[in-house]
């Protein structure tokens, strides 16, 4: 039946949904290539940043939307876990009175500003629909996966609550305080991801415009080398210590 393949995709796709952000960055990379030997010197948005301005902003636009996830969810819930589904209560409250999967909500924002660089507006639908069908399964699966554990309780809940297009009349505050010791142990990863690839598309643009290896001292050089240093520090924090140990969370 239908509803089993849905669900059987959809748990297959969440397992390897960590692929996702590898294959929009071959593709995205491909093209950011060919705009780039394209485009010429004159009329070039490359030339201004403006999409890669652009990008940055929607993709911390989509980074921030996880931290004000995870920072308000207490543990084991709203995880990066990869292989089977976690959940030990429902979180209902704060982002989650207003959308179901707000964490697949950023997710799609920081890897639509990775599309946005590209400089195709063509390669930018592409990922929007490929995005919606790779996580239309996941998220009827994690569902799904929600309904059987918990059963009225969620049903409840979901049908007052919009799955990915946010809806604010019902909102209600956090259930409990927000952590900033749990945002840097959990997102240090994606925050520094982006300022990597941002600084590798732009070093790229720089090697095809100069026709020669070049590394420019920008923007995006310090902000890739400040956030690597920063995600050092949080990993060795993170490893060799309880700075960032907090019960419950």
């Amino acid at each position: 039946m239908l509803y089993k393949e849905f669900k059987k995709q959809g748990d297959f796709l969440f397992r390897y949904r960590g692929s996702l952000p590898i294959i929009i960055l071959v593709f995205g990379f491909g093209i950011f290539i060919l705009t780039r030997l394209n485009s010429g010197n004159e009329g070039n948005f490359f030339q201004t940043g403006t999409f890669m301005i652009i990008g940055l902003a929607v993709s911390l636009f989509g980074q921030l939307i996880r931290i004000l996830t995870v920072g308000f969810t207490p543990a084991n819930t709203s995880g990066r876990n990869k292989h089977l589904q976690v959940a030990d209560e429902i979180n209902t409250t704060g982002i989650y009175s207003v959308v179901r999967h707000p964490l697949y909500l950023g997710n799609f924002f920081m890897w639509l500003g990775l599309a946005i660089i590209t400089g195709n507006m063509w390669f930018v639908f592409s990922f929007v629909l490929f995005y919606w069908i790779y996580y239309e399964r996941i998220m009827y699966a994690e569902e799904m996966f929600l309904f059987d554990k918990f059963g009225g309780l969620y049903e409840k809940w979901a049908e007052k609550t919009p799955a990915f297009i946010p809806g604010f009349k019902n909102f209600e505050k956090p259930g409990i305080i927000f952590s900033w010791k749990k945002i840097l142990k959990k997102e240090k990863n994606g925050i520094t991801a982006v300022f990597l690839i941002f600084f590798f598309f732009d070093f790229i643009g720089n090697i095809i415009a100069a026709d020669k290896f070049l590394i420019v001292l920008n923007f995006w050089f310090y902000a890739m080398v400040i956030s690597f240093i920063f995600y050092l520090i949080l990993k060795f924090l993170k490893h060799k210590t309880t700075v960032l140990d907090e019960e419950g969370r």
